[in-house]
């Protein structure tokens, strides 16, 4: 595995387990079809969640967040009707939200969650 992809997985399992102790739950991961990818599905409540991802080692390029364009939020409404599909749940509710995180490897991970994105 190339050591962009494995920090993106780690990235992936600490935002699930942020998530996780805040009461989100997480109902499913790395799901993909034809048109994307999600990295989490979670209900908040009754609110189906999409969670959008992004792990960097530094800042130095920027913050992670903002690597999450317009395109790619409308990108995600669009994923989660089909995910819905998929998976045979209605959306009542829907939020997007992002996960920023910099997982410098000499401290503890620092996480930026922002609710409702878009």
């Amino acid at each position: 595995m190339r050591a962009k992809d494995a920090l993106g997985q780690s990235g992936e399992q600490v935002a699930a387990d942020y998530l996780e102790d805040r009461g989100i739950r997480v109902i499913d991961s790395n799901w993909r079809c034809s048109s994307g990818e999600i990295d989490i599905v979670a209900l908040d409540g009754q609110e189906l969640v999409i969670v959008e991802v992004k792990t960097r080692r530094s800042r130095r390029y920027g913050d992670p967040l903002e690597a999450i364009t317009r395109a790619k939020l409308l990108r995600l409404r669009t994923l989660a009707v089909l995910w819905a599909r998929e998976h045979n749940r209605v959306i009542g509710s829907l939020r997007i939200d992002a996960v920023g995180i910099i997982m410098d490897r000499a401290q503890e991970p620092s996480i930026d969650h922002v609710r409702g994105v878009a």
